[in-house]
């Protein structure tokens, strides 16, 4: 069973939830935010804040129900702030600026690497940090996990696209005789 979802989820003021078959909006000072939840977990609008509740005690219901509790929490918190991802950019010629719509990124390739940024996110780069910000969090996460899939960061020497604060083990390399 689940323990996060026991509790109502507080909603802070200047925050607005409707819930109309399944699909649950919420409006907050940075925007608003959308998501269709299965109806096998009651979503209900109270003044205390948002209660779920299953209307069947099997596995699956109960596995959405913290799920969905979850998935109202970062709603709830992304419009009211921003979430934030930074990746560093590491090894000698690598690069990564905005243009547009657009990142554009030199990874050693005989190609520069283009990606499409999403129309919800705000991307800057800066130096060797890539910085996505937006207000889903999937969204940014999706976008971040794309940009480091594009050149791994290796073992040897550490080049490559990581995580701020990822610790990336460090093999030794051969031995000269």
């Amino acid at each position: 069973m689940s323990r996060i979802a026991k509790k109502p989820l507080v909603v802070p003021e200047k925050t607005e939830i409707t819930n109309a078959n399944g699909t649950v909006t919420v409006k907050g000072p940075l925007g608003t935010l959308t998501r269709y939840f299965k109806p096998v977990i009651g979503i209900e609008v109270t003044p205390e804040g948002v209660v779920l509740t299953p209307h069947n005690q099997t596995l699956e219901t109960l596995a959405l129900w913290g799920t969905y509790a979850a998935h109202l929490r970062n709603m709830i918190a992304g419009v009211h702030k921003p979430f934030e991802k930074k990746l560093i950019v590491e090894g000698i010629g690598y690069k990564s600026d905005v243009k547009g719509k657009e990142l554009h990124m030199s990874l050693g390739f005989s190609h520069p690497v283009k990606l499409t940024i999403p129309e919800t996110l705000k991307v800057t780069a800066d130096k060797n940090v890539i910085t996505v910000s937006g207000l889903d969090i999937e969204v940014v996460g999706q976008f971040v996990a794309k940009v480091r899939s594009q050149k791994k960061p290796e073992p040897y020497k550490g080049k490559g696209i990581r995580y701020d604060g990822e610790v990336i083990r460090r093999k030794q390399g051969k031995k000269s005789v």
